[in-house]
């Protein structure tokens, strides 16, 4: 593992580093949060996982977590989006499949199945590696994310429930197996099967069985996305139907930007600090 930058920040230290990946066959980037409480001893872990078109960057610039997470004692990995390099295969012009576009799944479907295997390489690989690396108490997770990163913090925790003390999501595609913008890629990831598509899929997730405790969404009601993507009453009915309790906040005038997440990134530091 290669160290590219550490900067202190709030007491503790903001890092970014880079290793080999078995799962996606490639570099693999990732930001890490360790507040000053990590160097008295192993601190719980919130994951933090992105939406299309971003890296581990994105929220390490923009999402204005180390205050709150330091004065929590809360670490905060930042994954990246989808395998990177020359030799993934990649549609450059569509910015809702491949690269910055990998939906938090394990592919099937040649070509893409050799690299786009983000469901291992979140649930497995990076968890192992940073369990070995870093003074992070693996018993205490919890798991947020961003639109196609709020699907996949749903969906990952869903099918860990044992994993992961709680669960929140900013925005998140409620129903990416029926959504225009990530129907295509599911078909491309993974076959003209749908009843495979299910496996990622929230609504579909909770239907099949999968439980959790409890769950906290915000979105925006002048996203622009609401309607066709994310349809969070998708998610509302399937959580009634399955009894799960969902805190839905209707965040009246935001939109789907970090404007929004950095506005309510306080609160969601909070919700799982209570149930780490």
């Amino acid at each position: 593992m290669e160290t590219i930058s550490k900067a202190k920040a709030f007491g503790g230290t903001q890092g970014v580093y880079r290793h080999k990946s078995e799962a996606c066959q490639c570099d693999m980037t990732f930001a890490l949060f360790l507040p000053p409480q990590a160097e008295q001893g192993p601190v719980p872990v919130l994951w933090y996982l992105s939406g299309l078109t971003c890296t581990h960057q994105n929220v390490m610039d923009k999402g204005e977590y180390r205050r709150l997470a330091a004065e929590l004692g809360i670490a905060i990995l930042c994954p990246d989006t989808s395998p990177r390099g020359d030799d993934v295969p990649d549609e450059p012009d569509n910015w809702q499949f491949g690269k910055g576009a990998g939906f938090y799944l394990d592919a099937t479907e040649a070509p893409f199945a050799k690299n786009y295997n983000m469901y291992s390489y979140i649930t497995e690989e990076l968890t192992e590696l940073v369990a070995q690396k870093f003074p992070l108490d693996m018993s205490h997770q919890a798991i947020t994310g961003h639109s196609m990163g709020g699907h996949g913090a749903i969906t990952i925790a869903l099918k860990n429930p044992e994993r992961f003390k709680s669960v929140s999501a900013f925005a998140p595609i409620a129903q990416p197996s029926t959504a225009g913008w990530s129907k295509p890629a599911f078909e491309k990831y993974l076959g003209n099967d749908q009843s495979v598509w299910r496996a990622y899929d929230t609504t579909a997730l909770i239907e099949d069985g999968h439980r959790i405790e409890s769950l906290l969404v915000d979105q925006g009601t002048s996203d622009g996305f609401l309607d066709d993507g994310l349809r969070p009453w998708l998610l509302q009915e399937a959580c009634a139907k399955a009894g799960i309790p969902l805190t839905l906040n209707m965040q009246d005038g935001y939109d789907h930007s970090y404007y929004f997440i950095s506005t309510f990134m306080d609160e969601h530091l909070r919700w799982h600090a209570a149930r780490l």
